[in-house]
């Protein structure tokens, strides 16, 4: 998330900062869904590894994670070839032609580096899923460095390299995600090698009922995930109709709740993690409260995050550009996104503990209700028929997010009282 946050900050330094930013707003957002649906896909390793890891069967979190691998090649040329309809799309839905004169090379940028995207999804669900997190920190921090110093070069034009602006930005976001990769794969051989984890003695050879189970329990939270990142990329798509400066607050407001959103959603993975290790090792009070006090953790930090969003909102606009027309346009997007951030959190981390307990499907169909039956036809009603302009999509999906944090959170304790009764019949039976 902080690669899109560094390239909207640098092609908001370049002169035509209002359209480039639309640009890397609506390529970005599009390219998301699509990524974001393959990742959803490989969530099923959560499951999947943390349970066989909790019952001490490493060699099947090993088979599991190959298999992850094959599908994320397979799905890699099923999720580029949309980005080929692009052109066609942004000009039906009467996007500004010098916007998507930049959206569309900057989007085919991003999509050279889906390959690699996708294999560090699988290999870091499974390195999660078997408690080693730090790679992971390292290669996300460190990749970081890798796309700024690749934005300085290419967008600018340094070192005898021709200035590319925005589109420069979308080819260092793609090298940055091949050196992500490169990092987690070179440290699973290299703890291979050092503890015998016997990776490399694993089969190799496909197992279908396997990567069966594994889009079984991805495809609920890949469709969730979709849901969505696809309804914010719609929204990108409408508010870009309204002109360049909606469009570059929105992306700013965007990028800002996205990025209070991964703390959460790292608790999230770490929630889904916990309570499939507890059901691995039939410890059902102990999925319990590591899923509650999960949620509580993202549920607090999201509050702090919502008071910070009304109380700086113009210092985090002045951090992307120094238009103070976006910078006005961006304060009231803020001022809506800081009215979800308690329920974000809730419904983002309640989603991983019902993950971790093989809930997929009630996720899935919350978002879609909450977002596309009651959010996103609001939202559009209050900014094209009431003249609301971009707050007013904001707002749908403000209430959209509200709505899901409580009903998730109801599946949540839903869940655990079921935990709880499978308990009790597990010691009844034991006892007869």
């Amino acid at each position: 998330m902080s690669m899109a946050i560094v390239d909207t900050m640098m092609v908001g330094r370049l002169p035509n900062s209002a359209t480039a930013m639309g640009a890397v707003s609506l390529g970005s957002n599009i390219f998301i869904v699509l990524g974001l649906f393959g990742g959803g896909l490989l969530l099923g390793l959560d499951t999947l590894v943390a349970q066989a890891f909790g019952a001490g069967k490493r060699e099947d979190c090993h088979r599991s994670l190959i298999n992850g691998i094959y599908l994320s090649l397979a799905l890699t040329p099923i999720l580029a070839a949309p980005v080929w309809l692009l052109p066609r799309l942004l000009r039906s839905m009467q996007v500004d032609p010098a916007i998507v004169a930049l959206a569309v090379p900057y989007t085919n940028a991003l999509t050279v580096g889906l390959l690699p995207l996708l294999m560090y999804f699988a290999v870091r669900r499974c390195l999660q899923a078997m408690n080693m997190v730090r790679p992971v920190a390292f290669a996300l921090i460190s990749a970081n460095l890798v796309n700024a110093f690749g934005n300085w070069i290419l967008i600018y034009g340094k070192w005898g390299v021709p200035a590319m602006g925005a589109v420069g930005s979308g080819w260092s976001t793609a090298l940055a995600r091949f050196y992500m990769a490169a990092v987690l794969v070179g440290y699973l051989l290299w703890y291979d090698h050092r503890h015998r984890t016997e990776l490399l003695k694993t089969p190799v050879e496909i197992d279908l009922p396997r990567i069966r189970r594994l889009i079984a329990l991805g495809l609920p939270p890949a469709m969730q995930i979709t849901l969505e990142s696809g309804v914010f990329a719609f929204v990108t798509a409408l508010i870009a109709r309204l002109g360049a400066v909606p469009l570059a607050s929105h992306q700013i407001a965007l990028n800002t709740v996205a990025l209070t959103y991964m703390v959460p959603l790292g608790i999230s993975s770490a929630a889904a993690v916990r309570v499939g290790q507890a059901i691995g090792r039939k410890d059902p009070q102990g999925a319990a409260d590591a899923g509650g006090t999960a949620i509580f953790l993202g549920a607090a930090f999201m509050t702090i995050a919502g008071i910070a969003l009304l109380v700086f909102p113009r210092w985090i606009a002045r951090l992307y550009t120094p238009d103070e027309t976006v910078i006005y346009s961006t304060i009231s997007l803020l001022a809506a996104g800081a009215a979800f951030q308690l329920f974000d959190g809730i419904q983002t981390v309640a989603t991983g503990a019902l993950r971790g307990a093989g809930d997929t499907r009630t996720p899935m169909f919350c978002h879609l209700t909450a977002y596309w039956v009651i959010g996103l036809p609001l939202g559009a009603w209050l900014c094209f028929r009431r003249g609301w302009g971009a707050f007013g999509l904001w707002a749908g999906l403000s209430l959209a997010l509200i709505l899901i944090g409580i009903v998730l959170l109801l599946a949540w304790r839903r869940a655990v009282r079921r935990l709880g009764v499978t308990q009790v019949a597990a010691l009844q039976k034991s006892h007869y």
